[in-house]
């Protein structure tokens, strides 16, 4: 075992640093009125996404995120509300990736999606403040100026300056992922964090469309030092339209990758009592990454696939 202890003693720094930053995440959202909530990790249904992969425990899944608990705690008249959840998606693992690895969510009654995003600026920044780095974050060589507000472009016009085409008027769910990858994240600006908003309605997941434009979703996307941090959404609460959408969803899972992923019927019926609301799916791992000037998930997580 001399190799594991080396490696351990390689990434304690980190190790230290990141216990810290746990810390002040809970001191931030438990100033602002959030309550600390738990929520089930093995679970009987997960929302059908098609580029995840659930893992299962015998018949059942260990969670891909908490959102639909979290949400169900909403309805039933929660308004503010935070976790950091252990979170597992199969056969995701790369420089960025693991497995299993940490989520930070939030979900906020009487908001939207640009509420989180705030939220998310300022806990950024207070995180600065409280390791004492100034206001530039140094990550892989490169200076990051974190002033506020942080910049925000919409998808459309991103994909037309960069992509050469419109999403929105004619969307192709590969292409887009694909010029999203190559074309659009490498051309954003290194030196700031970007918000990229308004995505394309068929990439809305579950978050509602915006009102007077039905081609567009309510949902953003945080992007800092090349990782993409942070994914927000003004959510859906019309139970009809997310079952509709889950459906689809389901029905292109089963017929491309032979999976049945069954609904999750307690999650769609608690949607008829959801307020209009706010939530955010922030990566713990890389946020960690961003303040250790890590390159490699590897370098802030005790135990990785790779070493368990």
């Amino acid at each position: 075992m001399p190799a594991e202890r080396e490696r351990l003693a390689r990434i304690k720094s980190n190790l230290k640093r990141r216990a810290r930053i746990y810390d002040i995440v809970r001191e931030f959202f438990r100033g602002r009125g959030f309550l600390e909530v738990e929520t089930p990790i093995r679970v009987p249904c997960i929302a059908p996404e098609l580029n995840i992969s659930p893992l299962k425990s015998e018949d059942w899944y260990l969670a891909a995120s908490p959102e639909l608990h979290m949400k169900r705690l909403l309805a039933a008249g929660y308004k503010q509300i935070f976790q950091v959840s252990h979170c597992f998606r199969k056969g995701e693992h790369g420089r960025q990736h693991n497995p299993e690895f940490s989520l930070l969510e939030w979900y906020r009654a009487d908001a939207g999606f640009m509420d989180v995003i705030s939220d998310t600026e300022h806990l950024v920044c207070t995180l600065m403040q409280e390791l004492h780095a100034g206001n530039i974050l140094h990550y892989q060589g490169q200076e990051i100026a974190l002033d506020l507000p942080w910049p925000r472009l919409s998808v459309k016009d991103v994909f037309l300056k960069i992509a050469g085409w419109d999403p929105m008027a004619d969307y192709n769910a590969e292409r887009f992922d694909y010029d999203m990858a190559t074309l659009v994240l490498p051309a954003l600006s290194p030196a700031r964090p970007t918000v990229l908003v308004e995505y394309p309605a068929a990439a809305a997941s579950l978050a509602r469309l915006k009102t007077g434009d039905n081609s567009v979703a309510e949902r953003a996307e945080v992007f800092i030092g090349t990782m993409e941090l942070a994914n927000a959404y003004s959510e859906l609460t019309d139970a009809a339209e997310q079952r509709q959408r889950f459906m689809k969803e389901s029905a292109q899972i089963e017929r491309e990758q032979g999976q049945v992923i069954p609904l999750s019927e307690p999650f769609l019926e608690a949607l008829s009592f959801l307020p209009e609301c706010g939530g955010i799916a922030l990566g713990m791992d890389r946020l960690v990454m961003l303040f250790c000037d890590a390159g490699n998930i590897d370098e802030v997580c005790a135990f990785t696939e790779e070493n368990i």
